[in-house]
């Protein structure tokens, strides 16, 4: 157990059930009423970021969160197949439980796999990743009077916008934060 005046930014606790991150706190004192804790925490089940307040008298049990980089091999449709480069396990996770991430992972890449005693809590994706374009529109002349953009078809299904210059075939830099064009990749 660890009392709320050891917690800090980023650690992980157990409350009520649920896994939560600790994104922000503070110790408040005030001179009416008795010194509190507020804390701003990640769920990280759902993702979901909420403010609660506490008794700094309070205990909790830390979450220790075990990150396993995995290799990502195949999709059967229902799930998607990773597998541990140390041990060489193979571990499935269910597509519904990726919806945002599946935007992003391609054969054969390294991704990190978030954990709580055997429990998946999803995964972790690198800031950017490069993709290869399978379907866009070509450039049409004297379109470039502005930052004009046209839309591209990614090896994961993804469609983003691209700048008219980009063609088909070609492999670009997306940010995984947000699923937009970067860069040409090199």
């Amino acid at each position: 157990m660890i009392s709320v005046n050891d917690l800090r930014n980023g650690m992980s606790i157990e409350m009520d059930g649920n896994i939560y991150q600790i994104l922000e706190f503070q110790h408040v004192k005030s001179a009416r009423s008795a010194a509190f804790v507020r804390l701003k925490v990640k769920d990280l089940r759902n993702g979901t970021v909420k403010e609660m307040t506490v008794n700094p008298n309070d205990k909790y049990k830390q979450a220790i969160i075990e990150k396993v980089s995995m290799q990502y091999l195949y999709n059967t449709g229902d799930t998607y197949v990773f597998m541990n480069n140390e041990t060489f396990e193979q571990l499935e996770i269910p597509s519904s439980s990726l919806e945002y991430e599946k935007n992003f992972i391609r054969e054969g890449m390294e991704v990190t796999i978030i954990m709580y005693q055997n429990e998946i809590l999803g995964i972790d994706l690198p800031d950017k990743v490069t993709l290869q374009i399978v379907e866009c529109e070509p450039a049409v002349a004297g379109n470039t009077a502005t930052t004009a953009m046209k839309q591209a078809v990614l090896e994961t299904g993804l469609t983003v916008q691209v700048p008219l210059f980009i063609e088909n075939g070609e492999k670009i830099v997306v940010s995984t934060e947000d699923g937009r064009y970067v860069s040409r990749a090199k």
